[in-house]
């Protein structure tokens, strides 16, 4: 396998299939055998999760709603999703472990940088939620901080699209296709791959990030062991 330990970045919506919102669970059980798929190769799983499809802060707050409200109620949906594939990942036999940046233990772990190390180090697939803890910091954030914090060797953003476009594949037919491409590029061309704030860390940390197609069946296996799929973002 070309990485050993990754960082999985999946969007809550992706979560919905062809739902309006909520979580799908033939969409759950599909991402579940996915990553089972690399476990059993030996690599090293990490993920975050987020909440759009149960409720995004941002969204809350432009409706009048107070923002950290919000983004605390955001945090709590990407917990929810946690649990969804907690629960899908062990109905697989995956062995599991949830850490929330924000204290509820009944519920799952508090986020404690060694403690993931170690059930990495056994062969669990560790689940991020809660975001970073903090109100308006993406879980784009939350997952390069995450990334650099149990030294991943890649951020591999899981999406509905096979890669970064220079426009909307799904509204301009023309719209061509990177394999590879600069942080520098990215800023300088204007492409939407995270938020500001994280696609700064993950360049400052050097950190590459590959976009790719989630759920195209064996993609993941297929990133992970180097095969050129989707984009990648290096220096």
């Amino acid at each position: 396998m070309k990485y050993k330990r990754i960082l999985l970045k999946l969007s809550g919506e992706a979560l919905m299939g062809n739902r309006q919102y909520g979580i799908d669970p033939e969409r759950l059980s599909e991402y579940a055998k996915d990553i089972k798929e690399i476990t059993e190769t030996g690599v090293e799983v990490a993920i975050v999760i987020g909440g759009g499809n149960i409720f995004r802060g941002v969204a809350g707050a432009s409706n009048g709603m107070d923002r950290v409200q919000g983004d605390h109620m955001g945090m709590l949906a990407t917990v929810i999703n946690g649990l969804a594939l907690q629960s899908a990942l062990e109905d697989a036999g995956v062995p599991t472990r949830l850490q929330t940046a924000i204290h509820i233990e009944e519920v799952a772990e508090p986020f404690i940088r060694r403690r993931a190390l170690r059930h990495l180090e056994k062969g669990r697939v560790v689940i991020f939620g809660g975001g970073t803890g903090n109100p308006y910091f993406t879980t784009d954030s939350a997952a390069v901080l995450r990334a650099i914090e149990i030294e991943a060797d890649v951020i591999l953003k899981g999406t509905r699209v096979d890669g970064i476009y220079n426009a909307d594949p799904e509204k301009d037919s023309k719209a061509i296709k990177f394999d590879h491409i600069s942080f520098d590029d990215v800023l300088r061309k204007g492409l939407k791959v995270m938020d500001t704030t994280a696609f700064t860390l993950s360049q400052e940390n050097e950190l590459p990030i590959i976009v790719f197609d989630m759920n195209k069946k064996g993609n993941l296996l297929k990133v992970v062991s180097g095969e050129n799929i989707g984009t990648k973002v290096n220096l």
